[in-house]
């Protein structure tokens, strides 16, 4: 029976893989139909240059300000000693854990014309009125670019630092001894054998601010991820919404393409990575004055000013905020976030051991193959979940009412079901990824020793390569987890009627500049995040 069983994950890796590349197909064939109503000729005649614009300015300004704030953060605790290392080493990814628009928001309190920033400025200097005196305005593509690079960073300044911990330490010292400083040795040295860190990192920043609809929609900012918003919901067109995807899917297609130039290229700067020697330099003087500002300033913007932005606002509207309308949201993001990692959880395992079982071109295509969704954003995921199930629904009724029978109703498009699919060809990517960087440590030599002892292929799995690799699935599914918390654009799309998660329960409030009843949800957003966070990196830091 087990052997029976067993034999099913030939067929199931595949059934999978084409349920989560539904939605892509879905949107490129929807957008390959003529469009009767014309409104994305309408678009393209007004406003379809400028949300392509926005969309590139965008992109390059949050690039390129996460660069240059993660590359010396990085450098610093990698690479250099100065009191309170070791602490930011792990407290600098924490920003991760709040979702942008969360930061959004609190800077737009704080700095806004009514806001306790400018009504200090007018108090000091005796202004009256806004004609008094400049103030830039936060609500722009700049401000938005700087809202987003605060939350996005962490990507970067991960991969960076872990590229500065894996260089030869020889090379550095080489460096110095032909007479570089620090900063020159750094920049001659680390930085060229840090570019392929650094162009993943930039992707994964680019692909996220792609994907953001929040940030930039309470900015005003009008992008190809707000324009699929307002094509689908103003309009009411699934194939304009699906054309204007299909455009987003094409910018990833060329940063997933130079993402994987940049894995191919790290190879060969990693070659000489076998002789590891730890050199710190010792920072004295101005210099660690001038680390410690720009690390622990970093961290002010990006994490501690708004928690206690919020903590002060969920403390003077907490009897407000503290409603069976939070706590029934709470609940409904819980188990829809445990539900999804779950399931992620048993797509990775059944492409992981797929390829392990069967290790070949079409094993390997499956895992590529599955994780692409990640790299959609939430909206265009959307969109390619909406179209399917909408014409699967709508065929199951007439089916019904020409056999005699009642509608049926939207029984997919209009249930749950439709939320779980979209976050699961959403997120799926993450737990196959952690899966295979955890099987792929396990030693082959494993598994035809339990198999010599009699143990067939499922009891081998079961008793041999699952223990092994726990530790990898518990990541995997805690970072589902997260990401599904946090999931806003997904949700706001999809969800049924009557149904709200913590995210969009949030953005009803950011909607209507309620700061103070956003307050306390958003901070349950972020302790569900934070926590399993830190037992990631816990995990992580440590040796399996």
């Amino acid at each position: 029976m087990i052997s029976k069983f067993f034999n099913l994950y030939k067929l199931l890796p595949w059934a999978v893989t084409c349920i989560l590349l539904s939605p892509v197909i879905a949107i490129f064939l929807s957008a390959s139909i003529n469009d009767e109503s014309g409104n994305f000729q309408h678009l393209i005649d007004t406003v379809l240059f400028s949300y392509i614009s926005n969309t590139l300015l965008l992109i390059l300004c949050v690039t390129l300000i996460s660069l240059l704030i993660a590359m010396p953060c990085a450098w610093l605790v990698a690479c250099c000693e100065f009191p309170s290392r070791k602490i930011l080493q792990w407290v600098l990814m924490l920003p991760l854990a709040i979702p942008p628009y969360i930061i959004a928001i609190v800077y737009t309190d704080l700095l806004d014309f009514a806001g306790p920033v400018q009504r200090a400025l007018r108090a000091v200097f005796n202004w009256q009125s806004v004609n008094d005196y400049y103030f830039p305005d936060i609500r722009t593509l700049i401000g938005a670019s700087v809202i987003l690079a605060l939350a996005l960073y962490p990507y970067l300044y991960l991969l960076l630092r872990s590229a500065f911990l894996t260089q030869s330490g020889v090379l550095f010292q080489a460096a110095r001894t032909l007479g570089l400083s620090p900063f020159k040795a750094f920049w001659r040295v680390s930085i060229p054998l840090s570019r392929s860190a650094m162009a993943v990192g930039i992707s994964l920043i680019a692909m996220e601010t792609l994907g953001d609809f929040a940030t930039v929609n309470y900015f005003a900012v009008s992008t190809l991820t707000t324009a699929v918003y307002d094509t689908w919901l103003e309009l009411g067109s699934l194939s304009t919404a699906a054309k204007v995807s299909s455009l987003m899917l094409l910018a990833l297609v060329i940063l997933i393409s130079l993402e994987s130039y940049s894995r191919r290229k790290q190879q060969v700067y990693q070659r000489n990575g076998s002789v590891q020697t730890e050199l710190r330099f010792l920072l004295t003087g101005w210099k660690k004055w001038a680390a410690l500002s720009f690390t622990w300033g970093l961290l002010s913007l990006a994490l501690f000013i708004p928690l206690l932005t919020l903590l002060y606002y969920a403390g003077h509207y907490f009897k407000e905020s503290l409603n069976d309308d939070l706590m029934s949201y709470t609940l409904n993001s819980l188990w829809l976030a445990f539900l999804v990692a779950f399931l992620a959880l048993l797509v990775a395992l059944i492409v992981n051991f797929y390829q392990r079982l069967s290790p070949s071109f079409a094993a390997k295509s499956t895992i590529r193959l599955s994780s692409l969704g990640y790299a959609v954003p939430g909206t265009v995921v959307a969109i390619g979940v909406l179209i399917p199930l909408t014409n699967i629904d709508l065929w199951l009724n007439d089916l019904f009412v020409a056999q005699g029978f009642s509608s049926l109703g939207l029984v997919l498009s209009g249930s749950l079901f439709i939320l779980v699919l979209g976050y699961l060809v959403r997120f799926s990517a993450i737990a196959v990824g952690s899966v295979n960087s955890s099987l792929v440590q396990v030693s082959p030599s494993l598994d035809l020793a339990s198999r010599t002892l009699g143990k067939n292929a499922a009891r081998t799995i079961w008793y041999v390569n699952l223990p092994l690799i726990k530790k990898g699935l518990l990541t995997a599914f805690i970072l589902v987890f997260i990401e599904a918390m946090k999931e806003l654009p997904a949700a706001l799309l999809l969800r049924p009627f009557n149904f709200e998660t913590l995210a969009t329960y949030v953005y009803q409030f950011v909607s209507d500049e309620t700061i103070e009843y956003a307050a306390l949800p958003a901070l349950m957003i972020i302790a569900l995040g934070l926590i399993p966070f830190i037992v990631v990196n816990r995990l992580l830091e440590k040796k399996v």
